[in-house]
């Protein structure tokens, strides 16, 4: 209202002004001899009329300024008329708070932007999006994380981690997750897959998650097999333990009984008395399983490899199993570190050296066994065992890190089991393939 009432003030007394010199405008030419006077009246009005039109102006150049600068972003602009009066102080006021309110607005809504794109970009879950065109990008970290191996930006470039994994991303549908086999670091695994459309700049995109799970199950498989072979266990030797008791007892008698003088009742202890080893080595056979139901307890610390993995190989060198075995070690660079458990990750190298070493010696004239570390593209260490051995067969590759199972005349079924299980605590993998040699290739990533 302030404005409104000064505004109106400054009008009248600039028409009244105008008014005024158009009279002595008018006045001036109905008068001999005042060519002066007429002249300055004129000169009077022209400036009358270039005030009006001034003041008049000046509220629509404010406001088409102001426009101008909402239009094209430019909030630094200054609307501020303190001296000027005429209500035009108030009204450079209110177009100052205006844009100031602007300025505002932009600045939460960028710091909004930043936020959401930091969430996105921090996800724990790899986020892709594809446009109408078929064009891939990665969205956050997780995903540059998890896809290093490709190269391009179209669907069929992402086949790199397995035909099925690029089917399910050319799959328009949405909704429900599925789940898809893919080829992280040369390890097949499981990912959860699912989608959903959203729109930007007028098109729609589809918006991938990609949620590995092979680690989760791989902890409940291996928690099944934890709880069974705990049950079998129990119940076996709840049952043996009376049995071997009573045989071991039986031995005693029978040799006390046995003078060397009667046939049968020689026979009768080496009975007895071999019914009591077996039931001994039951028993132990049975204790051995028990570890594998005892989840190891990981102590991971970041340690070198090099001084690390001499160490193993002194130790490889040092046992019975390395006689005649050539052995080679690589390390990718001296400085290479890896985060682990440095004693049970040890375990479980020695005993897959071992392994390899025995299988190499059985099947070749030239034995040969080798340990290397490397860094992946997605900064997991590598850790490969290979021989020239014989090899698994393709039919059993599946079944080798399973309890009880072994292809050794005298193997228990529990160094590859317990040695599976460690590499998963570690929230690695651990698989078998083909050596260059033609032998068992065992790669470990943590």
């Amino acid at each position: 209202m302030g404005f409104k009432r000064r505004f109106i003030l400054g009008l009248l007394w600039r028409v009244m002004v105008l008014l005024l010199a158009a009279f002595l405008f008018v006045w001036s030419l109905s008068l001999e001899g005042l060519g002066a006077a007429r002249l300055l009246a004129a000169l009077l009005c022209a400036g009358a009329i270039a005030g009006l039109w001034r003041f008049i102006q000046r509220t629509n150049v404010e406001l088409a300024r102001f426009v101008d600068a909402v239009r094209f972003g430019d909030f630094s602009q200054n609307f501020t008329h303190r001296h000027e009066g005429s209500g035009f102080s108030e009204f450079g006021e209110a177009l100052e708070e205006g844009m100031r309110r602007l300025r505002d607005e932009r600045l939460r809504l960028s710091d909004d932007t930043r936020f959401f794109e930091a969430v996105l970009d921090d996800a724990p879950t790899a986020l892709l999006t594809i446009d109408a065109e078929g064009k891939v990008e990665l969205a956050n970290k997780a995903a540059r994380r998890l896809l290093v191996r490709h190269s391009g930006v179209r669907i069929e470039d992402f086949a790199e981690y397995g035909d099925a994994f690029a089917k399910s991303l050319a799959d328009a549908s949405v909704g429900r997750p599925r789940l898809v086999p893919l080829t992280i670091d040369s390890v097949p695994q499981t990912a959860m897959i699912s989608a959903a459309l959203v729109h930007r700049l007028g098109s729609r995109v589809r918006v991938v998650a990609i949620q590995p799970i092979q680690g989760e199950l791989n902890a409940v498989e291996i928690a099944a097999q934890s709880d069974l072979v705990r049950v079998l266990t129990h119940e076996i030797m709840n049952s043996m333990t009376p049995v071997t008791s009573l045989a071991q007892t039986a031995a005693g008698l029978m040799a006390e009984v046995d003078k060397g003088d009667d046939r049968d009742i020689a026979d009768a202890r080496a009975a007895v008395e071999t019914l009591a080893r077996r039931a001994d080595g039951v028993m132990h056979f049975v204790e051995s399983y028990r570890q594998i139901s005892r989840t190891p307890e990981i102590r991971r610390r970041v340690f070198e490899i090099l001084p690390w993995a001499r160490e193993l190989e002194a130790l490889f060198r040092a046992g019975e199993a390395s006689a005649g075995v050539t052995f080679a070690l690589e390390v990718s660079r001296d400085d290479l570190t890896i985060d682990a458990d440095p004693d049970l990750l040890a375990q479980v190298l020695i005993n897959l050296m071992r392994n390899a070493a025995e299988a190499a010696r059985a099947h070749s004239d030239a034995p040969a066994v080798s340990l290397s570390f490397a860094e992946t593209r997605s900064r997991r260490v590598q850790i490969e065992v290979a021989d020239n051995g014989p090899g698994v067969p393709e039919t059993l590759r599946h079944d080798i890190f399973l309890p009880f199972f072994t292809t050794k005349e005298k193997g228990t079924g529990v160094g590859l089991s317990l040695a599976r299980q460690i590499v998963l605590g570690h929230r690695g993998s651990i698989d078998l393939a083909t050596s260059e040699a033609g032998g068992a290739l065992f790669r470990i990533l943590i």
